[in-house]
C-alpha cells in the first residue's frame, strides 16, 4: 500500500514538475469571502499532462474543500492517508503536508486554480495584471495573457462547482479532472 501511495504522490508531482514550463500565470489571492458563497464538497481530481501521449493521469485523489467567509480549506487524501491539509484566510497560507508528498506540489497553486475555477468573475478580474484577461461563455472560462489564452476552464454543471470539471493550464502544462459532489 505504502508503494502505491508512493506512485501516486510521484505521479502527482509530475505533473507540477515536469510540465510546467515558466513563466508562471499571475498570483491570485482572494479572500474567501469574496466567493460570496460557502462550500462544502468532496472532490475526486486526477491531473495529468496537456497530451495523453507524454504520460498517464494521476490516479485520483479525494479532496474534501470547504470554504466559508473567514477560510479555504482542503484536505487531500490518498488510499485513505491524509496528503495534505490547507487552510488560506485570504493573507496567510497554511498547511501540512506528509513527507511522503513531494515538494514540487505547490500549495498556492492549488488555491489559485481553486479560485480561477469558482470564484466570481468581477473579483477575479480585479486580481489580474492589467495585461491579463478572464472571459466565461457557456460554462467555460478562459484566461488570456495579451490575447494567447493560457488556461480554459469547462464547468459542466450549474453552479460551477457541483459536478465536472475540467482545467487546462496551457502556461504551466498540465490538465485537472474534477469531480464535485456537496460533502456530507
Amino acid at each position: 500500500m505504502r508503494r502505491t501511495l508512493l506512485l501516486c504522490l510521484a505521479l502527482l508531482a509530475g505533473c507540477q514538475s515536469v510540465y510546467a514550463p515558466q513563466p508562471r500565470l499571475p498570483p491570485i489571492a482572494l479572500s474567501p469571502a469574496s466567493l460570496g458563497a460557502s462550500l462544502s464538497l468532496a472532490q475526486r481530481l486526477s491531473a495529468g499532462p496537456l497530451d495523453p501521449r507524454d504520460g498517464k493521469p494521476s490516479p485520483a485523489l479525494d479532496i474534501q474543500l470547504e470554504v466559508d467567509g473567514d477560510k479555504l480549506q482542503l484536505a487531500g487524501l490518498a488510499l485513505g492517508q491524509r496528503i495534505l491539509r490547507l487552510s488560506w484566510d485570504g493573507k496567510t497560507l497554511q498547511s501540512q503536508r506528509s513527507p511522503l508528498l513531494p515538494a514540487s506540489v505547490d500549495e498556492a497553486r492549488i488555491v489559485r486554480d481553486i479560485q480561477l475555477a469558482y470564484w466570481p468573475l468581477p473579483a477575479l478580474r480585479a486580481a489580474l495584471p492589467a495585461d491579463w484577461s478572464l472571459d466565461e461563455q457557456g460554462g467555460t472560462r478562459i484566461l488570456s495573457r495579451q490575447g494567447e489564452e493560457v488556461v480554459r476552464i469547462a464547468n459542466q454543471a450549474s453552479p460551477a462547482w457541483m459536478g465536472h470539471s475540467e482545467l487546462i493550464n496551457r502556461r504551466e502544462g498540465y490538465r485537472l479532472s474534477i469531480d464535485s459532489a456537496p460533502l456530507q
